[in-house]
């Protein structure tokens, strides 16, 4: 799934300015498991999720419409980043990750 422009080309902005910024929220569970993952407020398909371990920071942010996944592995000590797309969480972790590190 490759929707990034080539490198260095940006993208036009969109036309109607940037709008009023919000927040993706978690669901109300006042008892019951953590909640780990985030969605909008408006299209709880529109979902986001950090993880992390001693060593990556790894944030997967879903399809608009909850299809697909964009995931970005970042090392925690030097702060590089690498991203990759999927249709399945797992398999965008495994490729950002993947680019992140030497094997």
């Amino acid at each position: 799934m490759e929707d990034e422009p080539p490198t260095g080309q940006r993208l036009p902005r969109p036309r109607q300015g940037p709008g009023r910024w919000t927040s993706f929220i978690a669901g109300s569970h006042a008892k019951g498991p953590a909640v780990r993952g985030l969605h909008e407020q408006a299209n709880p398909e529109h979902r986001v999720r950090v993880e992390h371990d001693a060593h990556t920071l790894l944030i997967h942010l879903s399809g608009e419409d909850g299809g697909g996944w964009t995931t970005v592995a970042v090392d925690r000590e030097t702060r590089r980043w690498a991203v990759a797309q999927d249709l399945r969480q797992i398999d965008a972790a495994r490729e950002a990750y993947e680019h992140l590190y030497e094997t």
